[in-house]
């Protein structure tokens, strides 16, 4: 089996590199950014210009990026040799399509009907599919999301929290999410299928946000802020007045 990994440099793509590297691959790596790496092919290349390289010919295709880009691309990358897609989107694409922030909602949509173009465009080219909804990912020091939240908790000495966070969460490890992108691949049975992908345990926002101190070895600090600021004509949603509240929380640690 030959295998690409388009997104090789982030954090779920470059667990997918390591994997089959340990399973006796020597996969292509695609990144917009030139890397070096034994027993691994890098590519430098980018989903928006496919028709500038020559694409090797693989079996498998695993791809961290978006899949409205790998959608708009497949045609320039498939070979008779390809057999499989796997492809990740996001939980948020069912959990979030009635969220109460109208920019939320149109982002979601969008994601949607890009996932679904990739599933028509592998249908259309004869070529199986598999496609991954993980829900919050984390990976040590490298994600966007839990890695940020113990930074700002390591700045701040404490965690506001604008409303009750009592919204559930189901962070799931970057290795993991490979973990499953090689066993699907391998699988006939999860061919031209969706699959969600939470974590193990199911958390409060406000827990989770509680287990990050825990990690950092410092007492749960979480700061409530009023959900509505203003009267009654103010209705900014909860995560924008967190957001607009943070400046205002950084500049008060600095004085």
């Amino acid at each position: 089996m030959s295998s690409i990994v388009i997104g090789a440099s982030g954090i779920v793509g470059g667990h997918i590199v390591d994997r089959l590297v340990l399973a006796g691959e020597k996969p292509v790596a695609v990144s917009r950014t030139r890397r070096a790496e034994q027993n691994v092919d890098w590519l430098q290349a980018d989903l928006a210009t496919p028709d500038r390289l020559p694409w090797p010919p693989v079996s498998t295709l695993y791809c961290t990026a978006h899949v409205g880009l790998l959608a708009g691309a497949l045609p320039h990358l498939v070979t008779p040799s390809l057999k499989r897609v796997v492809a990740f989107t996001s939980t948020s694409i069912i959990t979030k399509m009635n969220s109460e922030l109208a920019a939320e909602r149109d982002s979601v949509r969008q994601w949607a009907e890009a996932e679904q173009h990739l599933i028509d465009t592998c249908t259309k080219l004869g070529v199986a599919w598999t496609v991954l909804r993980p829900t919050i990912i984390y990976d040590e020091g490298r994600d966007a999301n839990i890695t940020r939240l113990s930074r700002l908790i390591e700045r701040l000495g404490f965690m506001p929290l604008a409303g009750g966070g009592s919204g559930l969460r189901q962070p799931v490890h970057a290795e993991d999410l490979a973990i499953g992108a090689l066993a699907a691949a391998a699988s006939s049975t999860a061919a031209n299928k969706i699959y969600a992908i939470p974590g193990r345990d199911t958390i409060t926002y406000r827990e989770m946000v509680g287990r990050i101190f825990d990690g950092l070895h410092r007492p749960r600090r979480v700061v409530a802020v009023r959900r509505h600021c203003g009267g009654p004509r103010s209705r900014w949603p909860v995560r924008s007045f967190q957001m607009r509240m943070l400046p205002w929380a950084i500049a008060w640690r600095r004085t």
